[in-house]
């Protein structure tokens, strides 16, 4: 038994391990995985990846069955799908849960959810999360269904090709503008971050304001990921997220007010142009009307 199956057409004559690596985007730790788990078809023949493919030649690779990690519970909490595929999974994040496990949420998260969501479906495969949320932060979460997705997807974001847009909740009026300055983690906690001449480059871009009473509504897209990346850069401006308590935020909703709106990407298998959407959550609804 295999788990995903790739199929793909030779165009010039190229050795089998060059067209993969190259041309189907396998590194060369999957391709390890394949050699010791799973099958490299060649016009339907067993082959080696010394063999030398010609144009016209159809490669089949049949990656191994992937399994979670033994210890990862499979929850029965429901998801929000905003978009499935063969490949991939987007869903809507509720605030308040963490999307991976960790020793403070071992079982109640994101990924708990979609595997039991897996298991229902009859997918036997990891979890492989694409864009990770803070717990607060509300919003769309991609996961690939299997490891080869996964890296397709990495090599994507390398280049850019994911743009992600958040809705934000600031105290104040802000104007649309670019933040540019460097993040680094805060001497005295594990957990915040702050702007520091040592810390790593963070651009944040904010692409319109809309003022709501003393609340601005903003859509904001990254430049760079930096953990707490909107939320160090609002406080660093002077203007901290609705309820962002660890970053100065006044505390008039339960959760510091992040939301991601939506996530655009050319698919890198099906190569279609895909953006996927998640509503505006209650609590923004409640205080821009």
């Amino acid at each position: 038994m295999y788990g995903f199956t790739l199929h793909r057409v030779a165009e010039t004559n190229v050795p089998l391990r060059d067209f993969l690596m190259t041309d189907c985007g396998i590194s060369r730790k999957m391709l390890t995985q394949v050699k010791h788990g799973g099958l490299i078809l060649v016009n339907g023949e067993p082959r080696t990846v010394r063999y030398d493919v010609s144009p016209g030649d159809a490669v089949t690779v049949h990656f191994p069955v992937e399994h979670p990690a033994a210890t990862m519970v499979r929850s029965t909490r429901p998801l929000t799908v905003l978009y499935e595929d063969d490949y991939l999974l987007a869903v809507d994040k509720p605030p308040g849960i963490a999307t991976i496990p960790s020793r403070l949420h071992p079982d109640d998260t994101l990924a708990n959810a979609v595997l039991g969501y897996y298991e229902q479906i009859g997918l036997s495969s990891a979890i492989h999360v694409i864009n990770r949320l803070d717990r607060d932060t509300s919003g769309v979460v991609l996961f690939a269904k299997y490891a080869y997705v996964h890296h397709r997807f990495s090599e994507l974001q390398k280049k850019g090709g994911l743009t992600r847009t958040y809705v934000a909740l600031a105290e104040g009026a802000v104007e649309p503008q670019t933040i540019d300055a460097p993040i680094g983690r805060a001497e005295h906690s594990i957990m915040e971050r702050v702007v520091t001449e040592a810390g790593q480059h963070a651009v944040t871009h904010v692409r319109a304001a809309v003022v709501h009473g003393g609340v601005s509504a903003l859509t904001i897209q990254l430049e760079t990921g930096r953990t707490h990346q909107i939320r160090v850069h609002m406080r660093h401006i002077g203007h901290p997220l609705l309820g962002d308590t660890m970053y100065g935020g006044t505390p008039v909703i339960d959760r510091h007010a992040l939301h991601s709106a939506s996530a655009t990407f050319s698919h890198p298998l099906t190569k279609e142009t895909l953006t996927v959407q998640a509503s505006l959550p209650q609590d923004f609804i409640d205080i821009t009307g």
